[in-house]
């Protein structure tokens, strides 16, 4: 006989058994997936409404931030591959943005919409914020170190991603 003893084995869903602080573990990535993808979409959407910044040349145009920055950046060849079309070079950022605020957002391909976020903000920090003194200064490092948590866990939870592979499990009979 089991007095006293449970055998339902139903768990809520936002409590798998573990209480709040399990909950709170698993959700823990989450402000930080929107924070970055709201970040990254309001920054490409930021640079393409900005009819001054996708210029070759002039105040406030990328071609100026970045033979402004070419001396002072860790890779000046990087720079330089950027003003050889600086118009160019801005479009590819601010779409690379939203793909990436997009992707992570929504935690479609999130892994991968994170290592975009990380290499757009590596470069970032090579060439524009490089010279930022002390080094905090530059949030560009800051962002790429934001990004390694979600390279790693992806989008677990409130996601595309989870869907897509909630739906793969079920067509081949939950075995994935």
């Amino acid at each position: 006989m089991t007095h006293g003893m449970r055998t339902d084995t139903h768990t809520s869903r936002f409590d798998d058994g573990g209480g709040w602080r399990d909950t709170a573990t698993r959700y823990a990535l989450l402000p930080l997936r929107i924070f970055l993808g709201v970040t990254f979409i309001y920054a490409g959407l930021d640079k393409l409404t900005d009819s001054a910044f996708m210029k070759d040349a002039g105040p406030g145009s990328i071609g100026d931030m970045m033979s402004a920055v070419r001396d002072s950046s860790a890779i000046p060849a990087l720079v330089d591959l950027s003003l050889k079309s600086p118009a160019g070079f801005g479009y590819a950022i601010a779409f690379g943005e939203l793909a990436v605020g997009i992707g992570t957002l929504l935690g479609l391909l999130a892994r991968l919409a994170a290592l975009g976020g990380a290499l757009i903000s590596l470069s970032l920090w090579l060439t524009v914020s490089w010279a930022s003194d002390p080094y905090y200064y530059g949030n560009d490092l800051a962002y790429l170190m934001a990004w390694i948590p979600l390279i790693l866990a992806g989008a677990p939870l409130l996601s595309l991603d989870a869907a897509l592979r909630s739906r793969r499990r079920q067509r081949s009979g939950g075995y994935r």
